[in-house]
């Protein structure tokens, strides 16, 4: 046994480490223990080995004699056996004993893989366990192909951190650098990854560091990991800025970089980062943002930092030099609620603040919706203004796992509209000037619910969420038996039906998504980017046009029925032959044959009518010398021109 010197950095490498030449470091940081011992469990038991302390609270040893394979415990204060809380693995659940594990066994065959920017990336989330029947990473790889033609270029996965039992979302995660055992563990993860980069999709994986999940989270025993100071709605507050709050936030910081390091991932979507609260110096999403761009610059990769945030606040995303954090990107909400709303007529809860279709004009012009005005919702102003933020810092979508699966009986949109509305909402998504992001099985209509499921082996607990989950949705006025989160049948009910994608008229929104993937890949101007020339407006209340338009005079018109109705639109475009590259009502679509014309040939100023279906949706491309000096117009050709900018 040799005893370990000072501790290296602690966003070195976490937990237990193997050295080579079967020698395994053990660190952990426990300053709130007065002593902290080892008892190594199997394969072959050994003695209770005192750690030993060293700088800032953490304690560390080094033994002979073992390799990957090795579980083991800590034994806080003489009393307490518990896992390690930087553990790589957990198999025998979230109260077991740790495993050693080493991830530089694995053999990477993409090695030349550098990763995409966020602006090359058409987001595709999954759950790992309701993605497939057999609901595990390795099941993933032989749908990764399908997701390729398609036109994903990277997958999202919904947290893997270990949590309690084996159903999950995954926002209970509580061993945050031990990928869920029920999913395949370490090497699952490493294969799927490995097998995304081979067919060139980049992996973005969703980390949860405003909260701990409240079983098997032992994390307070070792350190002061939370605060009073602060509340959120899912259990104690992360602290970042209190007493000893250094060794807190090394560790998320840490957490972040091992996921980089270790498993390749090509960026890190952060859950709600509206529950952090952090009044230092500076923010720790600035000071996490920062650490992986080192990182990432040091390994010649691309890692961008998404966050998911309710607040409408810039500095998530703006610059650092103006007071921002520098995150590559965040969700943005109010995108989904203007389509939303528009498309099911749903007022209730936080949609009482949507509903009108210049807020979808607004939200393609500029971002958020809410930039400084009054909520109903909300009782206060909301939001700051984000109009010169460029779109690609904007991720946007029609469904996620939280606007499904947070609805009392998880109804996807498939199930609320129908197909010809369903493809209006597809072409309201890939006709944006944003990162597009698809929730699974939303390109082709999945019918199966996405519910929200625990497994939560504490009784007080089983009864606390089922009550709560209950509790939730009053304010939505949804009414009905709410499934319970405990029972395994809504777990179950969640996983996707694959076979769906070759009937119809599930084959024929597959087909609609993968054309207007394809349009975006070939045609630049239908890309992410470009918001400054773009202009959205509004005709007879319903139908929204937008222009864009590039440097180089390529331009594309899209037009959106927001209505059950047909309608005429009169559209003042420059000069210049104008082809309609897809219609959402085509026969091979499931539609009826397409009102809108196939080609508009306009001369000066000259102005081109256009029918449209009942939620038709319609986009035609322009190529030449010239910008668009023109748009659309009211619901008659003596309506006001839309001028561009």
């Amino acid at each position: 046994m040799q005893q370990g010197k000072r501790p290296t950095k602690p966003t070195a490498a976490p937990g237990a480490t193997c050295l080579g030449g079967e020698r395994v470091r053990f660190r952990v940081w426990a300053p709130r223990c007065r002593n902290v011992a080892l008892r190594v469990v199997n394969p072959v038991p050994r003695e209770l080995v005192a750690m030993a302390p060293a700088l800032d609270g953490w304690c560390e040893i080094v033994l002979d004699g073992l390799g990957p394979g090795t579980r083991y415990l800590y034994v806080l204060d003489g009393e307490r056996e518990r896992p390690d809380p930087m553990s790589r693995a957990q198999p025998e659940g979230v109260h077991g004993p740790s495993e050693v594990v080493d991830t530089n066994l694995f053999t990477w065959t993409a090695s030349n893989w550098r990763g995409l920017s966020l602006r090359e990336m058409v987001l595709y989330e999954i759950h790992v366990g309701t993605f497939t029947p057999e609901g595990n990473f390795e099941a993933v790889i032989p749908r990764l192909d399908r997701l390729q033609a398609l036109g994903v270029t990277a997958i999202e996965l919904m947290p893997v951190a270990s949590f309690p039992g084996a159903r999950n979302w995954g926002y209970d995660g509580v061993g945050l650098f031990a990928p869920q055992r029920t999913y395949g563990g370490p090497v699952g993860l490493q294969r799927l990854v490995d097998a995304c980069h081979t067919r060139g999709l980049a992996v973005v994986l969703d980390v949860v560091y405003n909260h701990l999940g409240p079983e098997g989270n032992y994390l307070a025993e070792f350190g002061p990991y939370f605060t009073d100071r602060y509340r959120t709605p899912w259990g104690a507050a992360v602290n970042y800025d209190g007493e000893d709050a250094r060794g807190v936030r090394d560790f998320v910081i840490a957490n972040a970089l091992y996921w980089i390091r270790e498993y390749r991932i090509d960026g890190l979507r952060l859950d709600a980062v509206h529950g952090i609260v952090d009044a230092g110096p500076l923010h720790i999403l600035r000071e996490l943002n920062d650490a992986v761009r080192r990182t990432a610059r040091r390994l010649n990769r691309v890692v961008p930092v998404i966050a998911e945030s309710d607040l409408n606040d810039r500095r998530v995303i703006d610059t650092v030099h103006k007071g921002g954090y520098g995150l590559a990107g965040q969700w943005t909400d109010d995108f989904h609620h203007c389509v939303h709303t528009l498309l099911t007529g749903e007022r209730s809860g936080y949609y009482r603040d949507f509903g009108f279709p210049e807020q979808l004009a607004k939200a393609y012009s500029d971002g958020f919706v809410y930039d400084g005005q009054h909520s109903l919702y909300r009782g206060r102003p909301h939001g700051t203004p984000t109009k010169d933020i460029p779109a690609e810092r904007f991720v946007v979508c029609i469904q996620n796992h939280d606007q499904v699966g947070n609805r009392a009986h998880g109804e996807r949109l498939s199930t609320l509209v129908d197909l010809e509305q369903s493809k209006l909402a597809a072409t309201a998504l890939l006709i944006s000037p944003y990162v597009p992001l698809i929730f699974m099985g939303e390109e082709y209509g999945e019918r199966a619910p996405f519910l929200f499921f625990t497994d939560f082996q504490d009784a007080e607990l089983q009864a606390a969420v089922t009550r709560g989950r209950r509790e939730e949705f009053a304010t939505f006025g949804w009414t009905g038996d709410v499934p319970d989160p405990q029972n395994r049948t809504s777990f179950c009910r969640s996983k996707l039906t694959w076979n769906l994608q070759a009937r119809t008229p599930h084959a024929w929104l597959w087909d609609y998504h993968h054309r207007l993937l394809e349009l975006r890949r070939r045609n630049p101007i239908l890309g992410v980017g470009g918001k400054r020339r773009l202009l959205a407006r509004l005709d007879d209340e319903r139908v929204l046009t937008l222009l864009r338009r590039s440097a180089d005079g390529t331009a594309a018109l899209g037009l959106l029925n927001f209505s059950p109705e047909c309608r005429v639109v009169w559209v003042r475009l420059s000069p210049g032959h104008w082809h309609r590259v897809v219609d959402s009502d085509e026969e091979r679509f499931g539609g009826f044959g397409p009102k809108t014309p196939e080609s508009l040939s306009v001369s000066r100023r000259g102005k081109a009518r256009i029918d449209m279906a009942p939620w038709g949706a319609a986009i035609f491309l322009r190529a030449g010398e010239g910008l668009i000096d023109g748009g659309a117009a009211g619901g008659s050709p003596d309506s006001p021109d839309l001028r561009g900018q």
